[in-house]
């Protein structure tokens, strides 16, 4: 009796135009059983008998051996199966076996599966000779990607040949030139890679992995942004020029020659002797004096005479110092004037120019307050010392008078002599530039070396 209720119960499921939501959730979570519909079309009339499914599916799980305590029962077209194998394989082939033999209308699948464990290598053995299957079937791929990977790569290598010694009068920028080298290079090489690709059925696996190489990119950029920074700064620097190796310059308040620029920084060689490296994104972002950059420099230094001297006097004497001397420039003229009036002192300001590539400014500003003061001392304008206020807040002792003594009259003491300055002083016999005293540290090697100095070419 369950069973016909059973039976008819499907057939009703089968007629129905949409089962319920609760009913399939039974029967797909009934764990002992499972019942699938043919999807044949059911007769009314009847055809064939259930004894005879009955009997010729029997027949034919017996006939394979590959079950035991076998049980078939047909009832109204369906077929229920008890049961157990040792697969799940074999467990589904009986139930598509059942589903396909003419006049069943449903199945219900009880056969269990009966697991054995048991030590082989048979699965070990049979993925080997799996892989051994598509390592030959891969082989046409790998002997296609053996000879055009090379032949793209020497493609490629000879076109970035043919690209630099076409591009080396173009552009004079090593780094600029050697980028746009590659950009014309890669296409090359990627096209090549691309055949390799698609000849190995490899497409889609190619585009994920640039899908995946830009996300990790983008991650890079972040967690190297200095780095970064200071690349596309050297970039910019190579391009724009604003100084080469060995001028003098100023930047970021260090002061050196230049000794090279590498992708990273640009090293300096103070004049103590010191290399000094500065990232290349503050070269760029501060601002560059360039001292060598025009040959023509100006000097300046002050000097102070007493009100009872005249201005123009002072003048005159200043500018024959500066007209006579050898390193100073005529051309732009040379000033002396007033600056100020101090507490005991007339302030005047000299303002000269010079060739900074052949005089250093140290040594010739040393030499003209030389002559300066020389010529100012022996003209008679006088240089007083800054005046001086001494304060006595109980005011200022006096000895108590005394009646004097007969005795020979005190002498003065004399005057300061004048001590006489020479025309030439040992200390400024030799104007040349400091910068020329570096050759040494402009020679020694540090990071950046003259093979990726971005200042050569």
């Amino acid at each position: 009796m369950p069973r016909q209720i059973l039976a008819a119960l499907l057939f009703l499921a089968m007629l129905a135009a949409s089962p319920l939501p609760a009913q399939e959730t039974a029967t797909e979570t009934a764990p002992e059983e499972e019942v699938i519909d043919t999807q044949q079309t059911v007769s009314v009339q009847g055809g064939v008998r259930d004894d005879q499914i009955e009997a010729r599916l029997r027949n034919i799980l017996e006939a394979s051996g590959w079950y035991s305590d076998v049980m078939v029962e047909v009832e109204d077209g369906i077929v229920f199966l008890d049961g157990t194998t040792d697969s799940t394989k074999r467990q589904d082939w009986v139930r598509d076996l059942a589903a396909k033999t003419d006049g069943v209308v449903a199945v219900v699948n009880r056969i269990r599966v009966n697991q054995q464990v048991s030590f082989t290598l048979a699965p070990a053995f049979t993925e080997l000779r799996h892989l051994r299957d598509q390592a030959i079937a891969a082989a046409p791929s790998v002997v296609v990607a053996v000879l055009i990977l090379p032949l793209a790569f020497f493609l490629s290598s000879l076109v970035a040949r043919l690209a630099g010694w076409g591009l080396r009068d173009r552009i004079k920028t090593p780094i600029l030139r050697d980028i746009t080298v590659r950009l014309i290079a890669l296409p090359v090489f990627l096209v090549g890679l691309y055949i390799v690709l698609q000849v190995a059925g490899l497409t889609q696996l190619a585009v994920s992995l640039i899908g995946g190489a830009g996300i990790v990119g983008i991650v890079i950029g972040f967690a190297f942004r200095e780095i970064a920074e200071n690349f596309l700064a050297s970039l910019l620097l190579s391009l724009r020029q604003p100084f080469r190796r060995g001028d003098y310059v100023e930047v970021a308040g260090y002061q050196g020659v230049v000794h090279s620029m590498n992708t990273r920084s640009t090293v300096l060689v103070s004049p103590e002797g010191n290399h000094i490296q500065i990232p290349n994104a503050t070269v760029f972002k501060s601002t560059i004096e360039n001292y060598t950059a025009s040959a023509s420099r100006r000097g300046s230094f002050g000097v102070g005479i007493g009100y009872d001297a005249a201005i123009s006097d002072a003048q005159d004497v200043i500018m024959r110092v500066l007209m006579e001397h050898e390193a100073v420039s005529n051309d732009p003229e040379p000033m002396v004037l007033a600056n100020g009036l101090g507490d005991s002192t007339v302030d005047i300001t000299v303002y000269y120019w010079f060739d900074g590539t052949k005089y250093s400014p140290l040594k010739l500003r040393s030499a003209l307050i030389r002559r300066v003061k020389k010529e100012m001392m022996e003209a008679g304008i006088s240089m007083p010392d800054a005046a001086r206020e001494i304060i006595f807040p109980e005011g200022i002792p006096l000895p108590m008078a005394r009646p004097a003594k007969p005795g020979p009259a005190p002498k003065l003491a004399p005057p300061p002599e004048t001590v006489a300055e020479p025309e030439i002083s040992h200390a400024e016999d030799d104007l040349s530039n400091e910068v020329q005293e570096l050759e040494d540290q402009m020679a020694a090697r540090v990071e950046g070396d003259k093979e990726d100095d971005l200042l050569d070419g």
